[in-house]
């Protein structure tokens, strides 16, 4: 992909932004704003502490509860997903251009690998056919352990026996 596209992608994200806050009757502050921008420039699944300490360590003054505020306003304008992991904490990943997946989280050390299954696609679908329920998205996690840590685990279980 290009930078022009990305670029217009940027675009129009911040674009549906404030046309949700619009159709709220909500204001598109400067502060909401580089919320915004750090949001999509954040690398992969991310806490709320985590957004905090990359906006402070990129030189941006906000607060606390302006993220906690700004946050559930992108959720809600179709931007940002949110998931609980496997340790209860609530994660949130921007859509930028992915396509409806899920997430393998394990209890252990918290990774969280992503996978796209179209048979699972399909059954949701046809589930939602069967009751005729109009999704929105779906959100998929499977919580369990990774091979690393089943690994550690087996060790630690044969240690014991």
């Amino acid at each position: 992909m290009n930078s022009v596209e990305e670029t217009n992608s940027a675009d129009d994200f911040t674009q549906k932004f404030l046309d949700f806050l619009k159709d709220s009757g909500l204001r598109l502050t400067q502060k909401r704003m580089d919320v915004v921008n750090q949001v999509f420039a954040f690398p992969g699944h991310f806490q709320t502490e985590d957004l905090l300490v990359q906006m402070r360590q990129n030189g941006y003054n906000v607060s606390r509860p302006t993220i906690y505020r700004t946050l559930p306003l992108l959720v809600e304008s179709g931007l940002l997903t949110e998931f609980i992991d496997a340790h209860k904490n609530t994660r949130y990943e921007t859509i930028h251009f992915l396509q409806e997946h899920a997430h393998l989280i394990c209890l252990r050390c918290g990774q969280i690998a992503e996978f796209k299954e179209p048979q699972i696609d399909a059954l949701q679908k046809a589930v939602c056919e069967a009751h005729q329920f109009r999704a929105v998205r779906f959100r998929n996690e499977i919580i369990g352990y990774c091979a690393e840590c089943q690994e550690e685990i087996d060790k630690q279980d044969s240690a014991e026996t």
